[in-house]
């Protein structure tokens, strides 16, 4: 018998095989037409889909400043350098706290299918959560076996994001406030007894209308007063966003050891420099109106450098909280914004003093008597700014709820679908006459294989 070549083995005769499919066309229809009914049968067995959309809007305005540059950072706003407000929203809509409570809604599953089913596999199965490109919207898909299963979805995955937003903004503002309201009581009675030790010295030392040295003293230093009262709010406010992150992060058992930033080298270096631009404004504040270049450049670099220290920090914070869910990691960077704000005001306030307390060598010219009086009215003026702040600051919190708790915005309600998404039994049918046609055609080179070696 003559050896094959390996060449010819491959050759294959179209016309043959062709041939073999059309004068075996019943075998090859059967298996066609018996394909093609299985996928139309599965059409009709898969049950129907539905899909409800909710249509929202992230608010992309910059928010009120509550306590420096951590304010922006607060709770659940997730500042620079992290990744966008919209990208964070669309995560947290897929957390726990937002899905559990649809998932028990659920009227088709068993206890044990309940018990067994995770937020992370019910997203993947019943939601399609995206931002329309080049936009701050967000398009909530809910999937469901009913149209009323599928509107359930999509519109309670919006109100329990809402409703879960709204409550941790409440939880850290009202702290805020809280803290606020505590510190303005105990400022104003600082304030009030400074007050009253500086108008009890003016009347035992006779000095009511100071002289023009100790006048021009006085105006130097007023300036350097209010930055130190402002610096002192900073701090306070700084360390109570603080502590309502340290008990948000507590009731989570999250152990934040390894995210205390404050200190680094990076962030060290813009801290100082940060507390030398305040001092050059507080200097220029006293030679320029507002509106002057100068005193403009100097705020605008200020402003730089603070963006510079949110973002260094967001990075920062980023590199250990990859492994967090959205809410735990904007916990983290509040409390890394917060602890670096402190900070921040700190050196400002050493570094102010130490710049007031250069610039009143000529002091040592002033009368025992106007020394008294100037130092009893930089105190009084410096509490007095803190308690003034510190009502600023108490207005703009509760701004700053209302705001935040609007951050998100319904476009479009979910709507009650009319029509199912799926199943498609044309494409399902179509797919089944194709794997009909693929396997008619194994048949037929199976048949045209055995012929040729016959």
């Amino acid at each position: 018998m003559k050896e094959k070549n390996i060449d010819d083995e491959v050759e294959i005769d179209l016309g043959r095989l062709f041939g073999i499919l059309w004068e075996r066309k019943k075998i090859t229809g059967t298996i066609v037409v018996t394909c093609t009914l299985i996928a139309i049968i599965i059409s009709f067995i898969i049950p129907p889909t539905f899909e409800s959309n909710t249509l929202v809007q992230t608010n992309k305005a910059s928010k009120l400043d509550i306590s420096g540059a951590s304010a922006a950072m607060a709770m659940m706003g997730i500042g620079s350098g992290a990744a966008s407000p919209t990208a964070s929203y669309i995560e947290m809509m897929k957390s726990r706290a937002v899905l559990e409570p649809i998932m028990d809604q659920l009227e088709d599953i068993t206890p044990e299918e309940r018990e067994k089913m995770t937020t992370k596999k019910f997203a993947k199965s019943h939601l399609v959560i995206e931002n329309i490109k080049g936009t701050n919207l967000i398009n909530v898909t809910g999937k469901g076996k009913s149209p009323e299963e599928a509107q359930m979805i999509s519109s309670n995955v919006v109100e329990n994001f809402l409703k879960m937003m709204t409550e941790q903004n409440q939880s850290s503002q009202s702290f805020m406030v809280k803290f606020l309201n505590e510190r303005i009581d105990t400022a104003k009675k600082e304030s009030d007894e400074a007050a009253a030790k500086l108008e009890k010295y003016s009347k035992e030392h006779k000095v009511y209308a100071p002289d023009e040295q100790t006048k021009a003293v006085l105006e130097r230093t007023a300036l350097y007063n209010k930055a130190i009262g402002e610096m002192q709010v900073k701090q306070q406010a700084a360390g109570a966003q603080l502590a309502a992150a340290d008990s948000e992060l507590e009731k989570q058992n999250i152990n934040l050891s390894a995210y205390n930033v404050a200190d680094s080298d990076v962030v060290v270096a813009l801290r100082n420099k940060i507390a030398a631009q305040e001092v050059e404004i507080v200097k220029m504040e006293q030679k320029y109106t507002e509106e002057h270049p100068s005193l403009k450049s100097a705020r605008a670099e200020m402003q730089a450098l603070q963006e510079s220290l949110a973002q260094e920090v967001a990075a920062a914070v980023a590199s250990g909280t990859s492994t967090m869910n959205p809410t735990q990691a904007a916990l983290v960077q509040s409390k890394a914004m917060a602890q670096v704000d402190k900070a921040v005001a700190s050196a400002s306030e050493t570094a102010v003093r130490k710049q007031m307390a250069d610039s009143e060598s000529d002091m040592a010219q002033l009368s025992d008597d106007a020394l008294g009086y100037i130092k009893l009215k930089r105190d009084a003026e410096i509490k007095n700014e803190v308690y003034v702040a510190l009502i600023k600051q108490s207005e703009q919190a509760r701004i700053q709820a209302t705001m935040e708790s609007m951050d998100i915005q319904i476009i479009d309600k979910a709507n009650l679908p009319t029509m199912k998404s799926a199943p498609i039994r044309r494409n399902i049918a179509l797919g089944g006459m194709a794997v009909g046609i693929v396997l008619a055609l194994i048949y037929g080179f199976w048949a045209y294989r055995k012929e040729e070696m016959a």
